[in-house]
């Protein structure tokens, strides 16, 4: 494979799609596939709502999750540095849709039940979005592995930027699709919805070349088992980068996702109800995918330290401007418990999470080129396994402290306390970590 011109350009260069069609249709299946999986994000987290009326309950999703899926993405990442990356790809997609195929069953069982004035069991919901957010985390881990295989190096970061904008649409289409469908067939056919959209993804999958482990690969993989992950560890010490990234991005994911908080902000704040939390949702999703849009010029930043410190800080504080908006809405809100739809606080709420979508696409791009370039090749796997986990497992983390804090103290004590928090780690890590803040694209150093 050999590397394009460089470019001057503000639009997103589409050179990795047309350089290899293996890298295009997975990039396509995994878009499409992932908009159903982002409508069933949402849907989870209104029929749960719907059923409880518990925040908590809404952030127990992550928060029960947590454990498989900090072991399944280190294992996994293991398992995609020691097998055929294609082929752990096609277990684990079809394990997903097997496990999305049973919630359509326990989303119609729930909603008869609840219907009729009986109790509704909960676990079957908690249990198949745990295995969903499991496999999802080995088929993320994997997906991005095979990425450096699949393009020439000096694609790679503007391949990471074609997979903001697939995320960007994800998380536009997704959550907005999903609130139209809860409101107008229920839960059960929007969950049928995201079975047939993930479908596509078999598609970028089934077509790949075979992704066989390297020799080096294999060879520590294969013959020491734990020991391979170990191996993963060791590197991980030795990368003060790598590991800056990934903390970084733990704590904006830890503190700063209010997302779990959206069910609840559209029925008792903003007022719009599952309508306003999916176009919230989506706000997010618009900053992200016009970021990904006009990423031309990321080839030329080569500081992706500093660029990734002050994308975070960003997206603090608009995630704290968030929180402002729902104490100020709540504050003027009637003791009656008027909820009628504030348009003025949800275009003010909606601008804020654009932004914040747009802060975190700077830092995901970078993280991830800084990820795909500087990681040896036969720990790529294990690596991805470490970044998936921060990744979804951070999220999972912030739901569940959004929902205890809501629950706690007020509905917009955790976005408005969470974003400062993260401004003061990034602010604390650009500090004390001069490698980190220094590093320079043209000498990948992990």
């Amino acid at each position: 494979m050999t590397s394009p011109r460089p470019r001057r350009s503000h639009f997103v260069d589409l050179a990795p799609l047309r350089e290899s069609p293996a890298f295009a249709r997975l990039w396509i299946g995994g878009t499409i596939a992932g908009i159903g999986a982002q409508l069933t994000v949402l849907a989870v987290g209104l029929q749960l709502y719907e059923l409880t009326r518990s925040t908590l309950a809404v952030g127990l999703v992550g928060g029960i999750a947590l454990l498989p899926m900090l072991v399944a993405g280190l294992w996994g990442g293991v398992l995609a540095d020691a097998l055929d990356r294609r082929r752990l790809l096609i277990v684990s997609a079809s394990t997903t849709w097997a496990a999305t195929a049973a919630l359509v069953a326990v989303s119609a069982v729930s909603a008869a039940e609840h219907e009729a004035g009986r109790a509704v069991a909960l676990w079957p919901f908690y249990a198949l979005t745990t295995v969903i957010s499991v496999c999802a985390t080995v088929t993320g881990a994997t997906r991005t592995a095979v990425t450096p295989r699949l393009l020439a190096p000096a694609l790679v970061s503007r391949a990471a930027a074609l997979s903001g904008i697939g995320i960007g649409v994800q998380l536009t289409l997704g959550p907005a699709l999903g609130g139209l469908l809860v409101a107008s067939i229920g839960y059960p056919l929007t969950f049928t919805v995201d079975l047939v959209l993930f479908s596509a993804g078999f598609l970028g999958i089934l077509t790949l070349p075979a992704v066989p482990p390297s020799p080096v690969e294999a060879g520590a993989a294969r013959r020491r088992g734990f020991a391979a992950l170990a191996d993963g560890f060791r590197f991980l010490r030795g990368a003060p980068n790598i590991r800056a990234g990934f903390l970084i991005d733990l704590a904006a994911m830890t503190f700063g996702r209010p997302y779990a908080l959206l069910p609840a902000v559209g029925a008792v704040a903003i007022g719009g109800g599952a309508a306003t939390a999916g176009a919230l949702t989506a706000a997010f999703a618009v900053g992200t995918f016009l970021t990904s849009l006009l990423s031309g010029r990321v080839m030329h930043v080569r500081r992706y330290g500093l660029a990734i410190g002050r994308s975070v800080i960003a997206y603090g504080a608009c995630i704290a401007g968030f929180g402002v908006v729902i104490a100020v809405v709540l504050a003027g809100r009637s003791p009656s418990g008027d909820t009628a739809l504030s348009l003025p606080a949800l275009l003010v709420a909606a601008v804020l999470l654009a932004g914040a979508g747009a802060a975190d696409e700077v830092s995901a791009i970078f993280r991830s080129t800084m990820l795909m370039t500087a990681v040896p090749d036969e720990l790529q796997g294990r690596m991805q396994g470490v970044f998936q986990v921060v990744v979804t497992g951070g999220p999972r983390l912030g739901d569940l402290w959004v929902g205890i804090l809501a629950t706690a103290v007020a509905l917009w004590f955790p976005p408005l306390f969470g974003g400062l928090l993260v401004v003061a780690a990034a602010v604390a890590i650009l500090r004390l970590q001069r490698g980190f803040r220094d590093y320079d694209a043209r000498t990948p150093t992990p």
